[in-house]
């Protein structure tokens, strides 16, 4: 799942970008009205957290330009250190999911992100292709019950090809997705992940594998 943070304090921003990166999202991260909305033109995010306070526009200008995909605008959480009625009210009425007072703790955000995202459909229902199951919310894989060892990346790479499967993803999605603008991208990234996760199925026994689609992509199928 890929997230878009806007917020303009240096501090505060590398925070929730570096606990969210933790907790196995892919972020982006902009300082101003205009970048998160140009973010939005070139790329599809599953959330956004948007501080209110941004140097170039208010934030609710941003909520109410926000990007629409195909389930309506993307899912937005507010941050702001308005704490009046008045502000929180006009937030709700402009379409954000959920209002945040600033200081805040990330372990707040991430649950209620995951809240929101729950809401928007983006199910937390486990996962499965033959004996190989995963836990969206847990973030862990298993086969027959024996927990796989993934980095990171690893997970959410299998975690987007169970929702996809037996569909192929293109490898252009993946690149989009499991990578934040900005980070190194090697050309062959992708193909590398895609080795390593297959190699661990492999390992652990998994009834599942990831076939290649020359050309286009991947896709996970089950064994047999």
């Amino acid at each position: 799942m890929k997230l878009l943070v806007v917020e303009d304090q240096p501090k505060l921003r590398t925070l929730l970008v570096d606990h969210l990166r933790h907790r196995g999202f892919a972020v982006d991260a902009v300082e101003t009205g205009r970048g998160a909305l140009a973010a939005q033109c070139v790329t599809r995010y599953d959330a956004m957290i948007l501080d209110l306070g941004l140097p170039d526009m208010d934030g609710q200008r941003v909520l109410a330009q926000r990007a629409a995909g195909r389930d309506g605008p993307i899912p937005c959480i507010v941050l702001t250190a308005r704490d009046t009625v008045e502000s929180r009210v006009s937030s709700l009425d402009a379409g954000a999911d959920d209002y945040i007072l600033k200081p805040f703790d990330v372990r707040e955000l991430e649950a209620r992100i995951r809240a929101v995202l729950r809401r928007a459909s983006r199910s937390f229902a486990v996962l499965n292709c033959g004996n190989l199951v995963f836990e969206p919310q847990a973030r862990h894989a298993s086969v027959d019950g024996r927990v796989l060892a993934l980095s990171r990346r690893e997970t959410m790479l299998l975690e987007e090809m169970l929702r996809a499967s037996p569909r192929i993803v293109v490898k252009e999605y993946l690149e989009e997705h499991l990578y934040a603008d900005g980070e190194s991208v090697t050309l062959n990234a992708i193909e590398a992940l895609v080795s390593r996760l297959r190699r661990k199925l492999a390992e652990g026994e998994a009834q599942a594998s990831i076939q290649t689609v020359r050309g286009i992509g991947y896709r996970l199928m089950q064994n047999g």
